[in-house]
């Protein structure tokens, strides 16, 4: 398997993989063959690189034009998708569009087309119609999480998009739930269908159980139940954003450190959030749906339904947060004493009881910063560790996970080292420039 672009020996040793798995390897051939095609896969599974593979080996690197196009529903799966093609160590153009930071900037990096473009539906309709996008070059497009778009009433941008590219032959659509219908507009003909869903939960290494709550405020029984699971790894699941901040508040109260995610958040403050829950600053997420698709967060233990799922679908995406690919988890439902498990959650489901006292979990070890210089500043992880280092006399097992963005960067950083260094810090420059460094909120 090789071309112009990259073999894919040498794209999945940059991605540290060692081999494909049997649904990767059956979507690349299948995209091969057919220009219509129906992916269904578990979250966690490897769809991204069973369409990134495909897509990368057919684009023509003489053509200086956009040649392939991904729609997702969320600007976090934009993100990730697009972290998963630049690993791939190829020598093609990405960008990515999704609201949310200025259009601006997109439109400078689009004055270059990008082999491949990764976008919301909102986003990139917006550029199409003030003529950033050229069009009439793509011929590969992929609906990732489709269904999740129409979820969101995406359809009039979706058809607007699709509508707009005139030399479009290959169509890949992806879910991790079952479809009944496609629309129309995408013009699906005759579409080959992959269905690697499993709806046995004993397969996919998830463990389902229930607890009772003794009354219709469940947040008693949440507290008590996090300090039965201790400090591993835990996305608590509310229906609404209110629901959330509300959670999140009354556990601080209770001593539970915990951060918070929702659709109302400006994107630094979702990018603080979840660079906190991977980096260990916080071992607690409380979230809205929002959080059940797209993320890249690995090694979760525990998902909890404080609210139960409003659709088998959305229970199974919430789920697909753990026990990914070969490893374990465990799905948790607070049901009130009126609530009765939905009749779509079925199998070996285990009643936990609660134990009558409680011990605080055992607080998490790191804190984490925030720098005010990214990817557009010139600024790395080897500059950030190498600044932390010789200025902030931090050594190597001192510094967590970094995440560099656009404009900012997070670093986890052992907590008891934390006031020490922003005091040694204060005045010193990451590559001759001031800039501001804090706890970031």
């Amino acid at each position: 398997m090789k071309n112009t672009v990259g073999s894919l020996t040498s794209i999945l040793s940059h991605l540290k993989i060692a081999a494909l798995n049997e649904m990767q390897e059956a979507a690349i051939e299948a995209i091969k063959k057919n220009n219509n095609l129906i992916l269904l896969s578990a979250t966690g599974s490897g769809k991204t690189l069973a369409y990134l593979l495909p897509i990368v080996q057919s684009i023509n690197p003489a053509n200086k034009k956009t040649q392939a196009i991904i729609i997702v529903p969320s600007r976090e799966l934009a993100l990730q998708i697009e972290n998963v093609f630049k690993s791939m160590g190829i020598h093609l153009k990405v960008s990515c569009c999704y609201g949310g930071h200025l259009r601006e900037t997109e439109e400078n990096n689009l004055k270059q087309p990008p082999a491949v473009l990764i976008g919301t539906p909102g986003r990139l309709a917006d550029h199409i119609r003030r003529g950033n996008i050229t069009t009439d070059t793509i011929d590969t497009l992929v609906l990732d999480e489709f269904d999740k778009s129409l979820e969101l009433g995406f359809l009039e941008e979706m058809s607007f998009i699709i509508g707009s590219l005139p030399s479009l032959k290959k169509r890949v659509l992806t879910s991790a739930t079952e479809m009944q219908d496609i629309p129309p507009f995408i013009r699906m003909e005759d579409p080959v269908k992959l269905n690697f869903l499993n709806d046995k939960n004993e397969e996919t290494g998830l463990t389902i159980k229930t607890v009772r709550s003794n009354g219709k405020d469940k947040l008693e029984t949440l507290f008590r139940l996090i300090c039965l699971l201790g400090n591993r790894s835990t996305i608590i699941f509310c229906n609404h954003r209110e629901s959330v901040e509300r959670t999140s508040n009354w556990l601080k109260e209770k001593d539970i450190v915990n951060v918070f995610y929702h659709g109302a958040l400006e994107q630094p403050e979702r990018d603080a959030a979840l660079s906190k829950f991977r980096n260990g600053t916080a071992n607690v997420l409380v979230t809205t749906d929002l959080a059940s698709r797209g993320l890249d967060i690995a090694n979760i233990r525990y998902i909890i339904h404080y609210h139960l799922p409003g659709s088998e679908g959305i229970f199974t995406h919430r789920n697909g947060r753990t026990a990914r690919m070969d490893a374990s988890g465990t799905a948790i439902l607070i049901l009130s004493p009126e609530e009765e498990l939905p009749s779509y959650i079925h199998g070996d489901i285990t009643s936990l009881e609660l134990p009558v006292t409680t011990a605080i979990p055992e607080k998490p070890k790191w804190s984490t910063l925030f720098i005010a210089a990214g990817k557009k500043d010139k600024v790395n992880k080897i500059d950030i560790v190498g600044f932390l280092a010789n200025k902030g006399e931090l050594k190597k097992e001192d510094i967590g996970l970094i995440e560099v963005k656009d404009f900012f960067s997070f670093v986890a950083v052992k907590k008891i080292k934390v006031n020490h260094t922003l005091h040694l810090i204060k005045e010193q420059k990451i590559k001759n420039k001031k800039v501001k460094i804090a706890v970031a909120k």
